[in-house]
């Protein structure tokens, strides 16, 4: 590790946005990410390794990343990506699994998911070049609704989707309402449209496995605003620019 400048937050604030935001819509990482390379000395300005987080930068500056060049900050895009099951939702995994980021075309800018679906969920998901945005949507308080198709083991009792309305508590975790209503019964499994707004790790799969009919296949079909649509299992499309700015505008 390079050793860490002594150089101390500034005192009066310059222009110019702090170094994890500035990085976060250049689409290096999360905020939290980004805050986590500094700490490991990882980010350097103007040849500087920094040792706080508490820095602002403008494009004027040399930003680098484990000594190679952080591109500036471009107009923010959107991606609908449709995520096949069998790839993880992330940059690097020490398990040596195919990643979504491996499989997307190389013409594409360095981007960063919006929330993630588990290695056996499919279905739409979100992906930009701007940390900020990535993180504005995935705020509980942004509102908004994550749709899915969801096929359990089983036939769910209307009783038990009346508890998912209220909120449930799995194993010291409280979950907030979930709709579900079922679309088709099959001979074992039932197919069930859900409906939540929290996003929690592995939430869904977590609420039906403790109410007795476990999970065989998740797909997400809408994040907000956003639909999968007709897209194809590995296809990825972009947002237009002016409809990006037209939803944003109506859901945030």
């Amino acid at each position: 590790m390079p050793p860490q400048s002594s150089k101390s937050p500034q005192k009066k604030r310059p222009e110019g946005e702090r170094i994890a935001k500035y990085l976060a819509r250049a689409g290096v990482a999360s905020r939290r990410d980004i805050e986590a390379m500094i700490a490991a000395g990882r980010i350097a300005v103007d040849g500087e390794v920094l040792a706080t987080p508490v820095f602002f930068v403008s494009a004027a500056q040399r930003i680098t990343l484990d000594g190679k060049p952080v591109a500036a900050p471009t107009a923010t895009r959107l991606w609908r990506y449709h995520k096949p099951r069998g790839l993880v939702t992330t940059a690097r995994d020490p398990q040596g699994r195919p990643t979504v980021f491996d499989r997307l075309p190389r013409h594409l800018p360095r981007m960063i998911s919006v929330g993630r679906l588990d290695l056996d969920s499919e279905g739409l998901l979100l992906l930009t070049n701007d940390g900020a945005l990535a993180r504005q949507l995935e705020l509980p308080s942004s509102g908004w609704q994550r749709r899915y198709r969801v096929r359990v083991r089983g036939r769910v009792k209307p009783e038990d989707l009346a508890r998912l309305r209220r909120g449930i508590t799995v194993d010291g975790i409280a979950y907030g309402p979930i709709e579900a209503a079922v679309e088709r019964d099959m001979a074992s499994n039932t197919w069930l449209n859900v409906t939540l707004r929290e996003g929690k790790n592995r939430e869904i799969r977590r609420v039906f496995e403790h109410i007795g009919c476990p999970v065989n296949r998740l797909v997400r079909t809408a994040y907000g605003p956003f639909e999968l649509g007709a897209l194809a299992p590995g296809a990825v499309a972009e947002v237009a620019a002016g409809d990006l700015r037209r939803l944003l505008s109506k859901s945030t």
